[in-house]
């Protein structure tokens, strides 16, 4: 069964938009040395899964369900995301502390720790114009997620 076209174009979001935001975050984490905290990795996985989906979606039936899967693990990330912005505006309390993350780059443990920045959930890595990179994850995927359920919906309807 051929996708119209808006299932088409909900695919390729959930596609696009996850990959775009992950590349986003390790381009700012190994180009500008933005280390993420354990929050920002929480926001990281569930793009990771909607990649998947939306890879799924192109290559086996059904096609709008993994594409619906992945507008879902989309929207999962933007209130993580939004979660994280609240922790860093101060809105609220995090659940969880400062996390160091270590390569194992050396070989050398001791060396590693040492080594690693210790990156706090409670501070934004950078801002523009008074937005977080966690509170753009929030606005971006939640706006994407809403974006793909409404072309779905409107495929349905066609």
């Amino acid at each position: 069964m051929s996708l119209s076209q808006h299932a088409r174009l909900a695919r390729a979001l959930a596609l696009a938009v996850p990959a775009l935001l992950l590349g986003g975050a390790y381009v700012s984490q190994y180009g500008f040395g933005l280390y993420p905290c354990e929050m920002c990795w929480w926001q990281r996985w569930p793009h990771f899964a909607a990649v998947g989906l939306a890879l799924l979606a192109y290559a086996t039936p059904p096609q709008r369900l993994w594409t619906g899967a992945a507008a879902l693990a989309i929207l999962v990330s933007g209130v993580i995301g939004l979660f994280h912005a609240g922790v860093e505006y101060g809105w609220w309390e995090g659940i969880t502390s400062c996390a160091a993350i270590t390569s194992g780059s050396s070989g050398n443990a001791l060396e590693d720790i040492m080594n690693t920045p210790l990156v706090r959930c409670d501070e934004p890595a950078w801002t523009l114009l008074g937005v977080s990179l966690a509170g753009f994850n929030f606005l971006i995927s939640t706006a994407t997620g809403l974006a793909i359920f409404a072309l779905l919906v409107k495929d349905r309807r066609a």
